[in-house]
């Protein structure tokens, strides 16, 4: 730059930062005049040598007191930064997480929350190692699909994975195929947008499948979007009410084609047990009971 003296600029800088830098409780000054932390011990002025091209000096250098930053300065520095990171990690979260289409009675599902029991231990492990692995799942286009009667916490173990991944910063989209089919009848936004949304989350789960109508159309477009994932090799996660053995004796090709794509890319896990659903309802009968049991 033109007119640009490192001699004096520098320095003068140098010396408005010391001007400026709060001298806090418990500092002290060395021998050399030196601002030492109060709290760490380390200095926070020093003598600073810079390259600068003078005339007269054949070395090029130059030499004088500025600030530094100590031991809490740093640590102060780093929280600081790590406190905006974490801000918008968790911004990107919340954004993922309502683009995702979950329900919002699974977006506060977690392993850590998950009741276990003797009936589904050994589920809840299997899907934490899919969740914790998901890089290599993903890498082999490996999906799973939950099945079983109806409230044995298929959806929720499927949220469970949801909100682990996107808790990582992982584009994650959980509906059912109703939902899908509404969206796209709604008009609001175009089926290949719908689609592509899709096809950029790394993980879709498609939940209660078989509750969809049986019509043509409602068929095509399930196959249309399970065949989207299947063909670009992105794995989903199903849930569904049916049995296996109900899914792999269809005899309608409209269904069984739809079933062929996800049992050649998706681990099949059965959940048994009582209904969740019936036991809370039934826990939230009795409390009602004693409110009104007024005397």
């Amino acid at each position: 730059m033109q007119g640009f003296d490192p001699q004096t600029i520098l320095p003068r800088i140098a010396a408005q930062g010391l001007e400026r830098q709060e001298i806090r409780p418990g500092d002290w000054f060395d021998d050399d005049g030196m601002l030492m932390c109060g709290k760490c011990g380390e200095p926070r002025q020093g003598m600073v040598t810079v390259s600068a091209p003078m005339e007269g000096n054949p070395e090029n250098k130059m030499t004088f007191k500025a600030t530094r930053s100590c031991k809490c300065d740093r640590d102060k520095e780093a929280a600081e930064k790590q406190a905006e990171q974490n801000k918008k990690d968790m911004e990107r979260v919340a954004r993922l997480k309502k683009a995702s289409l979950m329900d919002e009675k699974l977006r506060e599902a977690s392993f850590d929350s998950f009741q276990v029991t003797k009936y589904n231990a050994r589920n809840l492990k299997l899907c934490r190692r899919y969740a914790e692995a998901f890089d290599e799942m993903v890498s082999k286009n490996q999906g799973l699909i939950f099945w079983g009667s109806v409230g044995t916490g298929k959806s929720f173990a499927a949220a469970c994975i949801a909100n682990h991944l996107l808790n990582r910063g992982v584009p994650v989209m959980m509906t059912s195929l109703v939902k899908l089919l509404e969206l796209m009848q709604g008009g609001e936004e175009k089926e290949s947008d719908i689609i592509a949304r899709m096809n950029s989350a790394k993980l879709v789960i498609f939940d209660d499948l078989g509750a969809e109508r049986n019509t043509d159309y409602a068929l095509e477009k399930i196959y249309n979007i399970i065949d989207s994932r299947y063909r670009r090799k992105l794995p989903m996660l199903l849930t569904t009410n049916l049995t296996i053995d109900e899914m792999k004796d269809e005899e309608d090709r409209r269904y069984s084609r739809i079933y062929d794509r996800i049992f050649e890319t998706c681990y099949s896990m059965q959940f048994t047990g009582p209904s969740w659903r019936k036991k809370e309802a039934s826990r939230r009968f009795t409390e009602m009971e004693k409110l009104f049991d007024i005397d």
